[in-house]
């Protein structure tokens, strides 16, 4: 993506200036004209290219973000303030000062700023696209176009809210295991660097053969204790590379596909991706945002790049002229029940109402399974903690009983 400045009219004449990040010129000039704007000159302000080899670290510990909960907060206020009749660019203004978020300050005293230039709302939000996702900026364009911008804003408090939820959902069921694995591997650490090197003195002292448990734990312990840092290193290494091939494009969506398959929270994950779209699209099906447009919108708040693509798909399957159920039914990513609910939606004329019906089904069980995950992966820890404690204690004892039964 590369950086492009741009300078436009609008249809009172008034000269208006932003950036925006796109693949070329021809991309910004489209959207501008999307936007009813007349594209009087365009620039590139920034390309960077990235090798192989490169890892941006900004992408991973970046401060600059706007967290739901003031998102939420901010769609309630824009929601009691348009509901009250107080004009937009007042509304936004008010909020920039009274915002906690400095991010957010930032991005809507920009926001009021635009809008004095008689510029749309959703126009304004296009360029802070890092902070407003597709599915905000469409949801305010039918509200604005329709006159129910407070009824935007208010379906849009309910979507963040439980997108909010739906996070919380994903990390509790990953919460669980990764403390148990991190307490295994800091046990490991601390057993190969500390415990195991006190025990060694002692059993050079006996002289006899180790019995096979003891001298494996003797050379994992030599190991850990004279080439530490080469573990370490090694942990660096993978890690970096890790996140590196997840943040391309094959690699991420090779990794959303292998989290589908991940035994105990792979039914789990699909589950909550499936709900997230079947939501999204309902609302955004209700709002009369063409099905098309719904499709593309809703593809990219699932959040796994895996059944995104498969959604995404569909899109070619309606344009010949297909049905919705149909497509769904031939991308393989939906459950019979949706596909059930999407066919009788069809029939019906009451596609959303029953979409809605499945994601609330679907949140029901999620709240289930996640209640039960803790008890469903304890036995596991507890058969590999008990294994380790084993080979430990065979190692460590072996040798002190054969040395007491030789003494007798």
């Amino acid at each position: 993506m590369a950086k492009y400045s741009y300078q436009a009219r609008d249809k009172r004449g008034a000269l208006i200036k932003g950036d925006m990040e796109a693949a070329d010129e021809d991309t910004v000039a489209t959207a501008l004209v999307a936007d009813n704007l007349i594209p009087l000159r365009i620039q590139l302000v920034a390309l960077k290219e990235k090798s192989a080899l490169d890892i941006d670290l900004a992408q991973f510990f970046t401060k600059k973000h706007v967290p739901l909960d003031d998102m939420v907060l901010f769609c309630r206020q824009m929601h009691a303030l348009t509901r009250s009749g107080i004009p937009i660019i007042r509304a936004v203004l008010g909020l920039s000062e009274t915002s906690k978020n400095p991010y957010l300050c930032e991005i809507l005293k920009d926001v009021g700023r635009v809008l004095g230039r008689g510029t749309t709302l959703s126009s304004a939000l296009k360029a802070h696209r890092h902070a407003f996702s597709p599915l905000f900026i469409s949801m305010v364009h039918v509200g604005e176009s329709t006159g129910q911008l407070d009824e935007a804003f208010q379906q849009l408090v309910m979507h963040l809210e439980m997108e909010r939820d739906t996070r919380k959902k994903v990390k509790s069921a990953f919460r669980y295991p990764m403390l148990v694995i991190g307490a295994i591997l800091i046990a490991m650490v601390v057993v190969n660097l500390f415990v195991i090197p006190s025990f060694a003195n002692v059993f050079a002292k006996f002289g006899n053969e180790l019995p096979i448990a003891s001298q494996i734990l003797l050379s994992s312990s030599n190991f850990f204790v004279n080439y530490w840092y080469v573990l370490l290193i090694i942990a660096v290494v993978i890690t970096a590379g890790f996140l590196r091939w997840t943040h391309t494009p094959s690699g991420a969506l090779a990794w959303d596909r292998y989290k589908l398959k991940l035994p105990l929270i792979g039914d789990l994950l699909r589950r909550i991706a499936l709900s997230r779209f079947t939501r999204t699209f309902a609302m955004l099906f209700r709002s009369g945002v063409p099905i098309l447009s719904a499709l593309d919108i809703s593809a990219e708040a699932i959040g796994n790049l895996y059944i995104e693509s498969a959604v995404k798909k569909m899109r070619l399957g309606i344009e010949k002229g297909d049905s919705l159920s149909r497509t769904a039914h031939a991308s393989g990513m939906f459950t019979p029940l949706i596909l059930q609910m999407i066919t009788v939606g069809e029939e019906s004329g009451a596609l959303d109402k029953l979409l809605t019906d499945v994601s609330d089904f679907y949140d029901e069980e999620t709240d289930y399974e996640v209640k039960g995950l803790s008890a469903a992966i304890e036995p596991i820890m507890l058969v590999f903690m008990g294994i380790m404690i084993l080979v430990l204690a065979l190692g460590i004892f072996l040798p002190l009983w054969d040395l007491g039964a030789a003494r007798h």
